[in-house]
């Protein structure tokens, strides 16, 4: 991977291990007489550089608590913490990237903790048994190894970012290799897409079609800031929403598809520089191409869910943050209502 294309990614994994100050989430004031605008509160925190997120069956809110090594449920009331599987692999830039259910049943992606960067264990699709058991399903590191991209690269098992269930299986990004896997709950994986530097990050399903945040380049120019929607039978992405720079995860509400962008970039930085603290958004999707700030100056946020319209919010600090009715004018608009898939 070229200078500009390493860069990108790292600046997101460095930025996990950056010790921030964390300032409160706002929002501006609504006008006299119109609805309060939503505002972002701490649920939890006391997280270890955590980046990806999903409600599992029971409707509490998991965590991939990269640098702790663990999955983490947050209850979505109280806030209360546990442990749900511990004693996962870590490396300085790795660990578990992200947690998806299927039915009942758990799974973790586990990116970057291989001999190519200084660890020694598997990066892939792991099913967890137990607290403390899981087992290996789908090898995407060696795969990746085995199966190198038409596009440069320094970390020849890629960074597996985040992966969302599809079909007898998963799909997952690979915001290294710039590409998207197909890794099935039968151990084959397979690249569904190869795409030019656009560093894809998260992903949401819905029916047929798939939504995908694109972090983009250094210098991480807004524009580059994308979600885009595909067809995994016909591959080719088109442009939904753009123009806020490093777009981590893109979710469904209620209402709507909303995204999350890590903030603004520094400029042209060096590699592993992260983006500014307490600058990040949450966006709603509009139909004419444009994101709207729903919530802003938050600290650099990585993923995103949603139980209706109330968005839980995972930052690089450590915190889960939560913002009740994102949308209460806007029930019906373009996105429609109805159930939403797992991102």
């Amino acid at each position: 991977m070229g200078t500009r294309r390493a860069a990108t990614f790292a600046a997101i994994l460095t930025a996990a291990l950056a010790p921030v100050a964390l300032l409160p989430a706002a929002a501006n004031a609504a006008p006299p007489g119109d609805a309060p605008a939503p505002v972002a509160e701490v649920l939890a925190s006391g997280l270890t550089g955590p980046i990806g997120s999903t409600i599992g069956p029971d409707g509490a809110l998991y965590v991939a608590d990269r640098a702790g090594g663990a999955v983490v449920r947050v209850d979505t009331t109280t806030g209360a913490k546990s442990t749900y599987a511990a004693g996962l692999p870590v490396t300085a830039p790795g660990g578990v990237f992200d947690v998806a259910f299927i039915g009942d049943t758990a799974y973790a992606l586990i990116s970057v903790v291989g001999p190519d960067v200084g660890g020694s264990d598997i990066g892939g699709v792991y099913r967890i048994d137990d607290v403390d058991d899981t087992t290996l399903i789908a090898d995407t590191a060696t795969w990746s190894i085995d199966n190198p991209p038409d596009a440069d690269f320094f970390v020849p098992s890629g960074v597996q970012y985040a992966f969302v269930p599809y079909g007898d299986g998963f799909l997952v990004t690979d915001g290294h290799h710039n590409r998207l896997l197909s890794a099935g709950l039968d151990g084959v994986v397979s690249e569904v897409a190869q795409f030019a530097n656009i560093v894809p990050t998260g992903l949401q399903v819905d029916g047929s079609r798939v939504y995908m945040a694109e972090a983009g380049p250094i210098p991480h120019d807004p524009a580059t800031g994308r979600v885009v929607v595909l067809n995994p039978r016909h591959p080719s992405e088109r442009a939904v929403a753009s123009g806020f720079s490093l777009i981590t995860d893109v979710e469904a509400a209620a209402c709507g598809f909303y995204a999350v962008s890590q903030g603004d970039s520094p400029g042209d930085v060096e590699p592993g520089t992260p983006g500014l603290p307490n600058s990040g958004e949450l966006l709603r999707l509009n139909g004419d191409g444009s994101f709207t700030v729903v919530v802003d100056d938050l600290d650099r946020p990585t993923s995103l869910s949603f139980v209706g319209d109330t968005a839980f919010i995972v930052t690089l600090g450590g915190q889960v943050l939560v913002v009740d009715d994102v949308a209460p004018h806007r029930h019906g608009m373009w996105g429609g209502c109805g159930p939403k898939g797992q991102g």
